[in-house]
């Protein structure tokens, strides 16, 4: 398994980019919102990677991050959600996007993603909605093009990196907050969704004040 790909971008068209490594050019598809971030070519550049293997063809597709690709390997285990479909998504919301939609169950945010309908956005929500609290959670960082010489060869391990645009004093306030709500008996998937309501509407939150405004929204409504 391919787990990662460092080297040069030799060109870039509309829905992936060909790296060279080593005089051996691999073609990696991306998003939209991963291609618009990656540099020009002849520039270094490094992308987690995850391989799609069929009868009739391999493809590589690439991440900055390893939340990133962690959503795309949970949405395409969604039936009828291909890697189109994961990147489309991605490519829409971005992992911080997804999160917090699938989160919130909010499928309309899903359904805005090219080529993606209503059935499909509701059972993406319904199908990872309880597994989200574990992308959220974790840490990490974007992926380094120090060395652009080399395929770095990662084994999959299901391991996930949070959104690459969250602090690591959010992630780990986030992160807090979800286990203390799950000590006190929240489900994961409503303990996921409140933190990621109170989170959105006070970005800078500590923990205290994050389980607090959770809390609040958990409170069975009068």
């Amino acid at each position: 398994m391919i787990g990662k790909i460092s080297g040069r971008i030799e060109y870039r068209a509309t829905d992936h980019v060909l790296i060279d490594v080593r005089g051996i050019g691999y073609l990696v598809y991306c998003s939209e919102r991963t291609l618009a971030g990656l540099p020009g070519a002849g520039e270094a550049a490094a992308l987690y990677t995850d391989l799609l293997v069929r009868e009739d063809v391999l493809q590589l597709f690439g991440f900055p991050t390893l939340v990133e690709k962690e959503w795309h390997r949970l949405l395409t285990s969604v039936q009828g959600v291909g890697a189109k479909a994961s990147l489309a998504i991605l490519g829409t919301l971005g992992p911080d996007g997804v999160s917090r939609a699938i989160a919130l169950g909010d499928w309309n945010a899903v359904k805005a993603a090219k080529g993606v309908g209503p059935k499909i956005a509701q059972r993406v929500v319904l199908d990872l909605k309880d597994k989200a609290p574990g992308v959220m959670a974790m840490g990490g960082t974007p992926a380094a093009a120090a060395d652009a010489s080399h395929v770095d060869v990662i084994e999959p391990a299901g391991v996930a990196a949070p959104a690459p645009r969250m602090a690591p004093a959010q992630s780990s306030a986030q992160a807090e907050a979800l286990s203390a709500l799950a000590n006190l008996g929240y489900t994961p998937g409503d303990a996921a969704g409140a933190v990621a309501r109170a989170a959105g509407e006070a970005p800078e939150a500590d923990t205290p004040a994050l389980i607090r405004a959770a809390l609040k929204l958990l409170a069975p409504q009068s």
